[in-house]
């Protein structure tokens, strides 16, 4: 869709085709996207579906964000108390900081970096170390 964006609307069955994904699937993606204002629909012979903003306006951070709801890296980041250890538990602090740091940069990559070709998006590049074993 962020392919076809201004040229009116998809229909799933193309989108399938084109993608090389199940109508079935597809279907299952386009419930939580239209709720999240992410795509829009037409009904009828010409209808179908397309992105109800620009690709450069849509970030995959929103994506994630409608398809999965807000993922958590630890189930216990969202509900410490699935887990008796959380209130003194070391690593729960690390699976927090992941997570908002997975979420701060798919916030920064967009449909628009997606299409525009092979070339890497930028993420940040912060205090990465790596350590040799």
């Amino acid at each position: 869709m962020a392919k076809h964006y201004g040229k009116g609307p998809l229909q799933i069955g193309d989108i399938s085709k084109n993608e090389g994904i199940s109508v079935k699937y597809l279907e299952q993606l386009i419930i939580p996207l239209k709720k999240a204002k992410l795509i829009t629909s037409q009904r009828g012979p010409k209808g179908g579906h397309s992105l109800a903003k620009p690709p450069r306006e849509i970030t995959i951070g929103e994506i994630v964000r409608a398809v999965e709801g807000h993922a958590e890296l630890a189930d216990c980041v969202k509900t410490p108390q699935v887990c008796e250890r959380s209130p003194s538990c070391p690593t729960r602090n690390v699976w927090e900081s992941a997570t908002k740091a997975m979420y701060k940069e798919l916030d920064k990559i967009t449909l628009w970096h997606m299409i525009k070709g092979p070339q890497k998006p930028k993420l940040s590049s912060g205090n990465s170390t790596q350590n040799s074993l």
